[in-house]
């Protein structure tokens, strides 16, 4: 059976939450994930905005997998951008389309919303989602280097004064 895919709601939150482990396993930070599920459930489904909202593909009731964005409301070009956070199918739901469903949806939102661009990162060792990113349309962006601050050197310059 073809999973359907939805929003997530509060209840996924038990579900949702072995998916995302699941991912920092796959990506290799397990070892900073923070994530539980009086986390997931506050900056989900309690704030107002919520910080993150969540697509899933529910197979009678047992998710496969989850989709995870956030909007950027000003951008260049006026319009806002989905920014995609997290895309993660489960090993035993692959090559049923899932992931390919779950970005479809992500899309649809994107235009629901006036979004001008969906964006997302892929780690450069992840060939095969490389692939199946290219697969569906996309782009690997040859100007934009992705930069980061965390840590020690967050902590730094947060704390720097000249």
């Amino acid at each position: 059976m073809t999973p359907s895919i939805r929003s997530a709601t509060e209840q996924d939150v038990p579900q949702l939450l072995p998916l995302m482990r699941d991912l920092a396993a796959f990506e290799q930070y397990l070892d900073v994930f923070a994530v539980n599920e009086d986390v997931l459930r506050e900056q989900g489904f309690r704030n107002d905005p919520p910080d993150f909202h969540a697509l899933v593909a529910d197979a009678d009731g047992t998710l496969v997998g989850m989709l995870v964005y956030y909007l950027v409301p000003f951008t260049a070009t006026a319009r806002p951008t989905l920014y995609i956070k997290e895309l993660y199918v489960a090993e035993d739901a692959r090559g049923q389309r899932v992931g390919e469903g779950l970005m479809r949806a992500a899309a649809r939102e994107a235009t629901t919303r006036g979004c001008g661009a969906v964006r997302w990162t892929v780690a450069n060792w992840n060939t095969s989602g490389q692939r199946f990113y290219e697969r569906l349309g996309a782009q690997a962006n040859p100007v934009w280097i992705d930069y980061g601050l965390s840590g020690p050197a967050l902590t730094a310059l947060a704390e720097t004064t000249t």
